[in-house]
C-alpha cells in the first residue's frame, strides 16, 4: 500500500503546479468518463438479464453460439 500512495503522491506533486498538468488531467478523465460511458452503452449487453432462469440463459447461449 506504501508504495501505491508514494506513486500517487508523486504524480499528485508533479502535476499540481503545472498549469498544462492540471489541463491534461482535466484531458484525461474526460476521456475515461466518454470512453467508460461508450463501454455501458454498447459493450455491456443486459439480454440475458430480461431472460428468466439459468436453464432459459443457457439454451438462449445455445441458441445464439450455434446458429452462425
Amino acid at each position: 500500500m506504501g508504495f501505491l500512495r508514494k506513486a500517487l503522491m508523486f504524480y499528485i506533486d508533479g502535476f499540481k503546479n503545472l498549469k498544462l498538468g492540471k489541463v491534461l488531467w482535466k484531458i484525461i478523465v474526460i476521456k475515461l468518463l466518454v470512453i467508460f460511458a461508450v463501454l455501458k452503452v454498447f459493450v455491456y449487453d443486459k439480454t440475458l438479464s430480461h431472460i428468466g432462469d439459468d436453464e432459459q440463459k443457457s439454451h438462449f447461449v445455445l441458441e445464439n453460439l450455434t446458429s452462425y
